[in-house]
């Protein structure tokens, strides 16, 4: 029962829409109605609300974090603990992925992505942060970056020898992660797709 609580908990923490309430709360336009149509901090730069999107990065990034924080906290330290820390890890990516108060139609979760790493593990969380800041200020492509430092987590998980069920979670993460990407993928290929503070590129 306390791992039931713990995951619907987390789901609808996840499901909390952040680029939605910021967008509000500066009086922009909702950010499924224009550029990529996602809603995440990305997204929400191109309305030229630098602010906007900082806190939306910050919350998303902080409901993953405080989801997984509070599990670590009150799961026991043994095997049904580190899995129910797992289970809130992919269930507060999830429901910011598939977010049940937009009808399931979410942001990609890099942001919540990070806020969770972070939780599991400080060291894994800021290598991954150092691996997309890399790529992003290399090549200025937000999506490419959220591709590489996806592919990195769990390899980065491994290095620094996280329980087995937390390296499971990070790659489960990474391959939905890299899924939800498939269009910017295809527009990468393709030299369509938009840079960092830029505007959607014409399709």
């Amino acid at each position: 029962m306390t791992t039931i609580i713990f995951v619907v908990c987390a789901y609808l923490l996840g499901s909390v829409s952040f680029a939605v309430l910021m967008s509000k709360a500066f009086g922009l336009a909702d950010p499924r109605t224009y550029g990529s149509g996602n809603p995440g901090a990305t997204n929400v730069l191109r309305s030229g609300k630098k602010a906007a999107a900082a806190l939306t990065l910050l919350g998303d990034a902080a409901k993953g974090w405080l989801a997984v924080f509070l599990a670590i906290c009150f799961a026991p330290p043994d095997e049904p603990g580190l899995m129910l820390v797992a289970l809130v890890a992919l269930a507060v990516f999830l429901g910011h992925v598939f977010p049940l108060f937009l009808r399931f139609q979410g942001g990609k979760g890099v942001a919540t992505a990070l806020g969770v790493l972070l939780a599991l593990s400080v060291w894994m969380g800021l290598a991954v942060l150092a691996t997309w800041l890399v790529v992003a200020v290399v090549f200025r492509y937000s999506s490419l970056s959220a591709l590489v430092a996806a592919i990195a987590a769990p390899i980065y998980a491994m290095l620094i020898h996280l329980p087995r069920e937390w390296v499971i979670a990070s790659a489960i993460m990474s391959m939905l992660l890299i899924w939800r990407h498939k269009s910017n993928i295809q527009n990468l290929l393709a030299g369509k797709e938009s840079k960092i503070g830029g505007k959607k590129a014409s399709q």
